[in-house]
């Protein structure tokens, strides 16, 4: 089959991989659109030792479910950790963080940059026939978005910051402002400034928000600068949310953390089911965010594409 691979930081284009096997439990699934995301270019750069198949977000076809043959010929999304469902996180609730887990296309497990690929049919969610594929393959990162308000209770009085208008921050601040509270958006480029301004999101200049004035910041830069600036405007006892892979390591002032008693919450992956809802809804638009459709054979022009500032979504046909 074809596929794009990552080794050693090189993407190459293959057509001689095999088609893969599906384990007990597991489905076989026909990609039919991907998209590339902060993590896969992350991932190119050198940000964990990936060997193998990149991608993580889809919506593909099942071809192949023993364990659920109704499944065969239908659209699905999937959750993107594969766990063992016996460690002391998977029993505790907390499977996202199984010690023995895999990760598609991130580790120890082939992802969607293909023509097929396998997931535990426990992953799967079906895609509702209102939701078009240029929507579904949205709902790993708006599931994501939405795993912050699983962790934080944001309140219709609270005034919150999101820093960076990317791919991600995008879809954190349409989420963001179902909640009712007092949103900005910090927006470097115009693009960014108009896409939040069709969901009626007021965007700010980096220098426009007065410090220690925000009770929640989500820095969704992945940068030290993006962190330093969500840090400068965070009031004390106000929460910070790091949404995004840092490649290195952040220098910040902890004693200054523990002064101002604030509350540092990491956030990775989140609820599937309210992201389909919510797209099925038309509560959320992400279809705003498509810049780019490249068939999987050019999908070394398409990762310089992803790669270029100002780009919003880049996204793989493999149909």
């Amino acid at each position: 089959m074809r596929a794009l691979w990552l080794e050693d930081q090189k993407l190459t284009y293959r057509t001689d991989l095999p088609i893969p096997q599906p384990s007990p439990g597991e489905a076989l699934i026909r990609t039919r659109l991907a998209g590339i995301c902060s993590t896969d270019l992350e991932l190119l750069r050198g940000y964990y030792p990936y060997a193998g198949v990149l991608g993580h977000e889809f919506v593909g076809e099942v071809v192949e479910a023993d364990a659920a043959p109704h499944l065969v010929g239908e659209r699905v999304v999937g959750e993107i950790n594969a766990t063992c469902g016996g460690c002391d996180s998977c029993l505790g609730g907390r499977p996202s963080h199984c010690r023995e887990r895999t990760v598609l296309g991130i580790a120890g497990r082939d992802g969607v940059f293909a023509d097929y690929f396998t997931l535990p049919v426990e992953n799967l969610h079906l895609v509702p026939g209102e939701v078009a594929d240029e929507e579904a393959v949205f709902t790993e990162p708006l599931a994501a978005a939405l795993e912050i308000l699983e962790q934080v209770h944001v309140h219709p009085t609270d005034r919150v910051l999101v820093v960076g208008a990317g791919r991600l921050g995008q879809l954190i601040s349409q989420a963001l402002s179902l909640t009712g509270a007092d949103l900005s958006v910090v927006a470097r480029h115009e693009r960014q400034r108009e896409a939040l301004a069709q969901r009626g999101i007021a965007a700010l200049p980096e220098d426009a928000a007065p410090e220690g004035s925000m009770d929640i910041v989500i820095d969704a830069t992945g940068a030290p600068g993006g962190f330093n600036l969500a840090r400068r405007v965070l009031r004390p006892r106000g929460t910070l949310v790091l949404k995004s892979t840092y490649a290195g390591n952040l220098d910040f002032d902890a004693s200054a953390l523990v002064v101002d008693e604030i509350r540092l919450v990491g956030s990775r992956c989140g609820p599937f089911a309210p992201a389909i809802r919510l797209l099925k809804k038309r509560l959320v638009d992400p279809t705003l965010l498509i810049d780019h459709v490249y068939p999987l054979a050019d999908g070394l022009e398409a990762f310089k594409k992803a790669s270029e500032r100002g780009v919003f979504k880049v996204l793989l046909s493999i149909e």
